[in-house]
């Protein structure tokens, strides 16, 4: 396990209630590092990237909602992906932030948001905005609890 930790993964804490119900504050998450080495992320994947690419942060924890070349926008609440209502189970989103008016990706560029979107700092923020490539650490793998209690593999 410790090689495999060493060499493949990584591991970090979640922050705080964004990903609520998928992922806790204070559950760890086990990080894939090789798995975007040929692929990237892929629409639905929880990732873990550090703001602005500023390791002096805290990493963040959210899903991909939009890949490169999609166009994303919010309207009534509505999460919309390329013109069509994407459900990821979201409440109402009240903030749609930079994606008031629609934006397309560029072609490194992933548009995240967390499962408890409105409780949730992500791409919708002036501040983080789209997340690019290099700024990925790489794909949530299993997490567990605060005790180190192994929880499952992060779907």
């Amino acid at each position: 396990a410790f090689i495999l930790v060493f060499f493949v993964g990584m591991r970090t804490s979640v922050i705080g209630v964004s990903m609520e119900n998928t992922l806790y504050s204070g559950q760890q998450v086990l990080v894939n590092r090789l798995s975007y080495l040929i692929f990237g992320p892929k629409e639905g994947d929880i990732i873990v990237f550090t703001p602005n690419g500023n390791r002096n942060t805290h990493f963040y924890v959210k899903r991909v909602v939009a890949v490169p070349g999609d166009t994303v926008c919010i309207k009534d609440g509505k999460l919309y992906v390329n013109n069509l209502v994407v459900d990821y189970g979201y409440d109402k989103i009240m903030d749609p932030g930079i994606v008031e008016n629609e934006i397309e990706l560029d072609v490194d560029e992933y548009f995240v948001m967390g499962d408890n979107c409105n409780n949730s700092e992500d791409s919708r923020s002036g501040n983080i905005g789209p997340v690019t490539r290099d700024m990925i650490e790489g794909k949530a793998w299993f997490h567990f609890k605060s005790d180190s209690t192994f929880v499952g593999f992060i779907k």
